[in-house]
Formats: structure tokens, sequence, C-alpha cells
């Protein structure tokens, strides 16, 4: 995966914060995409919910292609939480995602057939795992896959705390990767804070999603330099 806002670490481990619109003011949406690209968070998260795979509802393509309008030079990360990711991947193209997530709970009979017609459209595919679901069930699609999204809260809904015994996901994989000598980047989301930013650091996680740790308050700024410093300060002793 290559995208100009991953950075490396003295490690060489790649490190970005994704700051989800889940948590921000939805009636001012181009307000708060432009606050993160001015503090660096070029990264965007997209949750994209249907009220029958997760009990929510969000937003969808046409939202998204606006989005696009206003923040061009804005890395586009779109996690479908729906029932027919299918359905969805060509208005995703079409509205500018960059990377296109979907659950493997979704659809599993389909799972390489989604992920071949998400590269088909010029997109980079991710596969995304809830809580209960075992990282064996994805093990066959990972050489297959630009990125790995761990849940580490039921999705539907932002604010929940960590479920810390997700965080072996991340070991998993990241043992899994090197053992395979796949590419595939290992991204985390779910009461990603300040407090639990570093253990999702440290357990392997490179991409972390954080939605209301960035909103709070309205402290955005603030917010994301509290996040990225703990989440440096991991990485750095590890």
């Amino acid at each position: 995966m290559v995208s100009p806002i991953i950075k490396k670490t003295q490690a060489s481990r790649i490190l970005t914060l994704a700051p989800s619109l889940l948590s921000a003011d939805f009636s001012v949406l181009a307000k708060e995409i432009r606050q993160l690209l001015r503090n660096g968070c070029f990264w965007v998260h997209l949750d994209v919910m249907d009220n029958h795979f997760v009990p929510n509802l969000t937003f969808g393509p046409p939202v998204i292609k606006c989005l696009r309008k206003v923040s061009p030079k804005a890395f586009f990360d779109a996690h479908l939480m729906v029932d027919n990711p299918e359905s969805l991947i060509d208005a995703c193209a079409e509205a500018g995602v960059q990377l296109l997530t979907f659950h493997y709970e979704a659809t599993p009979d389909r799972a390489k057939e989604v992920i071949d017609r998400i590269h088909e459209k010029k997109m980079q595919a991710g596969i995304s795992i809830r809580p209960p679901t075992p990282v064996s069930r994805i093990e066959k699609l990972l050489r297959d896959v630009d990125l790995v999204l761990v849940m580490t809260v039921e999705p539907g809904f932002g604010g929940q705390a960590m479920i810390p015994s997700c965080l072996n996901k991340l070991r998993t994989l990241s043992r899994l990767r090197d053992k395979m000598r796949a590419k595939f980047l290992i991204q985390v989301d779910g009461g990603v804070n300040a407090e639990t930013i570093g253990l999702a650091v440290a357990a392997g996680a490179e991409i972390l999603v954080a939605g209301s740790a960035v909103f709070k308050d309205g402290k955005v700024r603030e917010n994301i330099e509290l996040l990225r410093k703990r989440m440096l300060e991991t990485a750095y002793s590890h």
C-alpha cells in the first residue's frame, strides 16, 4: 500500500492516526474534515452503516462523493458495515474511495470475490472481523488484501470501551504476516483513546482509528497531538 500520509518510525514501523468521522458533527462535515487536514490527518476513516449488519445508520457514497470535493488530498478509507458490500463497490469507487474495507462476516462465502471486485475498481481492499471472529477465518485471504481491520468493540456505535482480549488478534496477524511474507497493513478500530492507543501499537497495530478521542470536547488539535504523542512513545520504546 502506497500513501504519502503513512509515516515510518525509527524502528521502521508504519504508523498513522486515522480519525473516524463517525464522531464528527454531521451538520458540518466539510468543516470537520478540513480541520483534520489542517492538523496533519490525511487518512480519513468513513464508517458506512446500513442499520441491518449493525444497529445504526450513517452515510453512504453520495455523502462521501461530496466530501471528496472539499478534501481532494485526503486518503479515504471506507469501512462497510453492511449486509451486502458488493452492492456498494461501484458507488464507492465513483465517490473517490481509495481503500474499501468490508466485513468477512457479511459475506464469508464470497469474500475472495469481493476482494477481487474491489481491486478491479482500482481501490485497495481491506477485510474486517468482529470481536467474536478469530483470525483463522480469514487466514486464507491474507495474501489477497491490502489491510486487515480488527474491531476491538462490536461495530455500530462510537464511544465504546475497548475489549482488551481483541488485541491478541493484532499479535497473531503480525506473526502471520511475517511467516507468510504478506504485505497487508494492520488496522484497529474501537475504543482507541489516549489510554489505549499505546496498547494497540504495542500489540502490532499500524493504522489506528479513533473517533470520540479525536473529536472529544471540540478540541481536535489538542486531542490529535495527545494521541500522536502516546502512539509514538510506544513505538519508539519497542
